[in-house]
């Protein structure tokens, strides 16, 4: 059944290049979505309610479970570690300390981590026989994978997860994100413009 359905997910090319999806297009869209997501990321900081920052999660004890700072902590350093083993020769933000952050750190920090996540994927996607980065390391926990576009999906894979934890545990506690906030995220066409992407999701 695998190898069934790696067979159909075999693409043919000349179709690709017809409908205008080339392979220099394909890079191009991975990074404008790269993009979209710290867009999608500050959508939240911008529509939380601050008093849900560090409040606790319901249900758990006191040392159990991450606070929504400390989910954002946590996306923001990930990063960090990425870079770190990834590209190393990428200058890194500081850490984010997920007990004393505040909100407006936060989202400072986030845009920082992701401007150079996007650098390192730009290199990573690029078709340049010197670039730089040709390994993924999640850390010294995890397997290092070729850098590539797996690459690209596991880190936006992480955010997303993570995003949609924050929108289940602000609600659960009690201060649901409005609806420009939490269903502003599915709204691509209108992030594409706002990032200044004139054709929009393609």
């Amino acid at each position: 059944m695998v190898r069934r359905a790696a067979a159909e997910l075999n693409i043919n090319t000349s179709d690709a290049d017809k409908s205008g999806m080339n392979e220099a297009n394909v890079r191009e869209v991975l990074l404008e979505i790269f993009a979209a997501n710290d867009r999608m990321n500050q959508l939240l900081f911008d529509h939380l309610d601050p008093k849900a920052w560090r409040a606790k999660p319901p249900g758990v004890k006191k040392r159990e479970g991450r606070t929504i700072a400390a989910i954002f902590a946590h996306l923001h350093n990930c990063r960090l570690v990425w870079l770190k083993w990834s590209a190393p020769h990428l200058r890194c933000p500081a850490a984010l300390d997920p007990d004393r952050c505040t909100l407006k750190q936060a989202a400072s920090a986030h845009r920082k981590s992701a401007a150079a996540c996007l650098q390192m994927l730009k290199d990573v996607l690029s078709q340049d026989q010197e670039r730089r980065v040709k390994k993924f390391s999640r850390g010294s926990w995890a397997p290092v994978w070729p850098a590539g576009a797996t690459m690209f999906a596991y880190m936006f894979a992480h955010d997303a997860h993570h995003r949609g934890q924050i929108i289940m545990l602000a609600h659960q506690l009690g201060y649901r994100l409005s609806d420009e906030g939490a269903y502003g995220i599915w709204h691509w066409n209108k992030i594409w413009k706002e990032l200044g992407f004139p054709q929009g999701p393609r």
